[in-house]
């Protein structure tokens, strides 16, 4: 099952470094559809009644990452899945930005 999260009313922010998303057997870097390399982006989240740590795929490096660093999330969705007993949910995001501070 694959479900939008509204991101509006929920601030996101860097947990530390991007890092490539491998395959498993291989440990070649993945590729999304269009031969771009996925990275995995660890995030705080808060908002909503919510405080909770995810991990948020995305194509492309997310630059200039460090720990709390201001981040905004574009469409990000949630994907159930399960293999044999294990089960679980992965988030995949369009894009994932630095936000600018404001003076």
């Amino acid at each position: 099952m694959r479900l939008p999260i509204d991101t509006g009313s929920v601030k996101f922010a860097a947990a530390g470094p991007s890092e490539p998303v491998l395959d498993y057997e291989t440990r070649a870097p993945k590729l999304d559809e269009n031969g771009i390399a996925l990275f995995s982006v660890p995030l705080f989240a808060a908002g909503g009644g919510i405080k909770d740590s995810i991990t948020v795929k995305v194509s492309g490096d997310v630059k200039g990452l460090s720990e709390f660093t201001l981040l905004k999330v574009t469409n990000l969705i949630a994907t159930t899945w399960e293999v044999g007993s294990n089960h679980g949910v992965s988030f995949r995001a369009d894009r994932i930005e630095v936000m600018k501070a404001v003076a």
